[in-house]
């Protein structure tokens, strides 16, 4: 009978590591698999020079007025979900980015942003199934993010510029006021603006997924990348 019990326990013990190194392993691929934060491309040597005019370098006066989202743009999120204690990053992201940008002198004065929620897309159809029903898409079919205070981007001159804005951020129709940590440089091709905002999900009424064995974290982050254009 001791013999039984011995070998049954050894058996629970046998599955019990096999659940929990199986875990780790997906944990490992996909955390592998996750792309990197959106951040600025690497300019090239004449990148600076071409945004202004192929005649000299970038000036505050080349740069002021209206931008246009371009082509290129990108948004989403970056999660982690805890599945039988490890933790998983989970990305979602969309190209269908829209917006407006206004800059006036050395500040950058308007900056109005909208995200197709609908299209936001990570590896897993059924997580993005679950990601569209809990943010409540049918309704709430996009996202925004509108700068609400002037901020001086005049070092944008000298090369890569890194400021914190505030703004307001529209999640599932519930709008909080966010400091998002902003990078901004000039391409060949315009002005190119990296965004990264922490977000509670609680605090817009999103109640973040726990099914028991895995459970998505309620803070993460909206990351934008943003190619601007004339």
């Amino acid at each position: 009978m001791q013999k039984k019990w011995i070998i049954a326990l050894a058996v629970v013990v046998v599955a019990i590591i096999a659940v929990v190194g199986g875990t780790a392993l997906y944990a490992r691929i996909e955390n592998n698999k996750a792309p990197d934060e959106l951040a600025l491309s690497t300019p090239t040597a004449t990148a600076s020079a071409d945004a202004a005019s192929p005649a000299g370098p970038v000036t505050l006066d080349s740069l002021a007025g209206a931008w246009t989202i371009s082509d290129g743009s990108q948004a989403g999120y970056r999660v982690a979900e805890v599945l039988n204690g490890q933790n998983v990053t989970v990305v979602g992201r969309t190209t269908d980015v829209t917006g407006s940008v206004t800059i006036t002198g050395p500040e950058l004065v308007a900056a109005d942003v909208t995200v197709s929620m609908t299209s936001v897309a990570t590896d897993n159809s059924s997580r993005d199934r679950q990601f569209l029903d809990i943010l409540s898409t049918s309704e709430h079919p996009t996202s925004t993010f509108a700068l609400t205070s002037p901020v001086d981007i005049s070092a944008i001159t000298g090369g890569v510029v890194t400021v914190d804005a505030t703004g307001d951020l529209t999640i599932a129709g519930v709008t909080r006021s966010v400091t998002v940590a902003l990078s901004a440089q000039t391409t060949a091709d315009g002005v190119e603006v990296s965004g990264s905002i922490p977000v509670t999900f609680s605090d817009y009424g999103v109640d973040a997924p726990n099914l028991g064995f895995v459970k998505v974290e309620d803070a993460g982050t909206v990351e934008m990348l943003l190619q601007l254009g004339r």
